[in-house]
């Protein structure tokens, strides 16, 4: 099996960095190019979060844009990892040059999607869009859609890091989304309340909750670390080139 070549874009964060980490250490992938602002700036700036993946690049591998990474070639896949305000301009970069790429920024919204699902139809390329990389979280999501079918009440409950930028969490919207989609097939149109909790010491948690006469229905994912999204990720890095078009959410790669 070939190996896969692989640029992490947003490669200075705490979930880009992390998955440098784990690239490197698979040995069916090679981390060839990590793609971040804060490469203009100067070594020592670096010291505190540029880990031994970095290192190993070389300089040829650490690039500010991922125009220039793509421009200069070699890789296979891309993923990115960066802001909510980057990532549409970054996913439509990636398509532009025909580059399959995961998506795990969260913050896109409908007409973006729509947009970069039209952008793939017309280049051919094949971008996945998860929102949540843990595959606990995906069961979760499933075991909702099982619950909406008995249960006409619910609620959601996100609670992540003070430092994530958007909120609602990507997770839960997706999660309101399919509940409603369970229930409009049983002719109930209603809208699942999402209340967002930013609190240091917390990573990456939900809570829905169902009611019913007389009893409540909790179902509760809890990523106790990043390193619980990364055999998602690297999963979906291996397999991201053999679909078509654009693919939203972890369980179709499963």
């Amino acid at each position: 099996m070939d190996v896969v070549r692989v640029a992490v874009s947003g490669a200075l964060g705490r979930m880009g960095s992390t998955t440098c980490a784990a690239v490197g250490a698979d040995a069916e992938l090679r981390l060839v190019a990590a793609v971040d602002p804060g490469f203009a700036h100067g070594p020592s700036e670096l010291a505190s979060v540029a880990s031994s993946c970095f290192a190993l690049l070389g300089d040829e591998g650490r690039f500010t844009s991922l125009d220039d990474a793509l421009t200069a070639g070699g890789i296979d896949v891309v993923v990115d990892f960066t802001v909510p305000a980057a990532v549409l301009d970054n996913v439509l970069t990636c398509v532009r040059h025909r580059m399959p790429a995961v998506i795990g920024t969260t913050g896109l919204s409908a007409s973006d999607l729509a947009q970069i699902d039209k952008a793939c139809s017309e280049n051919g390329t094949p971008v996945l869009v998860a929102p949540n990389f843990a595959v606990g979280a995906v069961l979760m999501m499933e075991f909702a859609c099982q619950a909406a079918e008995h249960f006409k009440a619910c609620e959601i409950i996100e609670m992540h890091h003070d430092r994530k930028l958007d909120a609602p969490s990507g997770t839960s919207r997706l999660t309101r989304l399919r509940i409603e989609e369970s229930w409009r097939k049983i002719g109930q149109n209603k809208e699942v309340p999402i209340h967002s909790v930013r609190l240091p010491g917390l990573v990456a948690h939900q809570a829905v909750i169902f009611g019913g006469t007389g009893e409540t229905l909790t179902i509760r994912h809890d990523s106790l670390s990043r390193e619980s999204f990364m055999p998602g990720v690297i999963l979906a890095i291996k397999r991201i080139s053999a679909f078509q078009g654009l693919v939203v959410g972890l369980e179709n790669v499963l």
